[in-house]
Formats: C-alpha cells, structure tokens, sequence
C-alpha cells in the first residue's frame, strides 16, 4: 500500500503535465483559432490566420508545460493565457447577429 502511494506521488506530477499538454494545449490552441476571427481583417483570412497560428500556440503551449518548474505552475499558465483568448473569442460569439 505504501509503494503504491509513493509511486503516485512520484508520478502523479508528471501525469499532470501530460494532460495539461495535451488536453491544455488543445483548448489554449482552440480558444486562439476563435479568438483570431476578433481581428480586424476579412473573415476567410482571419479563419487561415487562427488556424495557422492554432499550431504554434499548441507547440508553445506542450513545451510551457514542460519547462516549468511544477504541474501547479503549468497549469496555471494555460489558465492565465486562456483568460485573454477566452475574452476575445467571447466577443466573437456575442458580437455575432448572422448565424
């Protein structure tokens, strides 16, 4: 029962990083390719220009995860940049009247 316990707490940590990379990462990428059709620019070029950059927010969203010092601090630096993109995405959604 001990072992079991000591193994989780060795490798629950990086469990933790590995969702936040991958689940994390998704989202951030996401709320960035919404959040990009707020820009001042013409639709179909905002919409390529949030999936383009969809990608390099994913990349830099798995290696944030990975090079900080623990799981509590990835986490919350997905969180504090979701903030931003989620306000901007938000304003895409509300400041649409067509469907």
């Amino acid at each position: 029962m001990i072992a079991v316990l000591h193994r989780a707490r060795r490798v629950g940590p990086l469990v933790s990083r590995i969702v936040a990379a991958v689940l994390g990462g998704y989202a951030l990428a996401a709320l960035a390719s919404v959040a990009a059709l707020a820009l001042p620019m013409s639709k179909p070029q905002a919409v390529l220009t949030g999936m383009l950059s969809s990608f390099a927010v994913y990349a830099g969203a798995v290696v944030w995860v990975f090079a900080v010092r623990s799981a509590r601090r990835a986490w919350v630096g997905l969180l504090v940049a979701a903030v931003p993109l989620l306000l901007a995405a938000w304003s895409v959604k509300s400041g649409s009247g067509a469907p």
